[in-house]
């Protein structure tokens, strides 16, 4: 329901200046998605959708790149520059070797970054396991650290 009534909002707003959320909730109704307004604002955040002016002057929805999106991404670089030291793919597990102590805050960092091939991570001290769904998405991956860490 949730995701059905979201796919709705993006389509409306790509096709539509929608001003005002109660504008959002009629077009949403005309379509069969009736939604309280507090869900519609729900909605709103949690599509990052921001406002903009037209040129007619009046403002409209529009998808947001995120909040902080790339001050987010930079960070997370940032912090796996400063605390992986190498990275080595053994088939689908990716071994990321850290500074003492950092191996928990590079899988967190990795964990939120959402990449679709990351199956998830174990951090001890100063080491991380990074399971990929497959060798090639490891490869791949490992490459890419390598990449940032030069």
């Amino acid at each position: 329901m949730k995701k059905h009534r979201q796919d709705a909002i993006m389509k409306i707003i790509a096709s539509s200046d929608i001003e005002t959320q109660n504008q959002l909730m009629g077009e949403l109704a005309k379509i069969g998605v009736h939604s309280a307004q507090a869900t519609i604002s729900r909605d709103i955040k949690a599509l990052h959708l921001i406002k903009e002016p037209t040129p007619g002057g009046v403002y409209r929805y529009v998808r947001g790149s995120g909040p902080d999106d790339m001050s987010k991404k930079l960070r997370l670089k940032a912090i796996l520059r400063e605390s992986v030291a190498s990275c080595l793919c053994a088939q689908n597990i990716v071994v990321l070797k850290t500074l003492p102590g950092l191996a928990p805050a590079a899988c967190s960092a990795i964990d939120s970054m959402g990449i679709e091939a990351h199956a998830g991570s174990v951090g001890g001290g100063d080491t991380a396991f990074l399971a990929m769904t497959d060798n090639d998405s490891a490869n791949e991956f490992c490459m890419e650290i390598e990449e940032m860490l030069k």
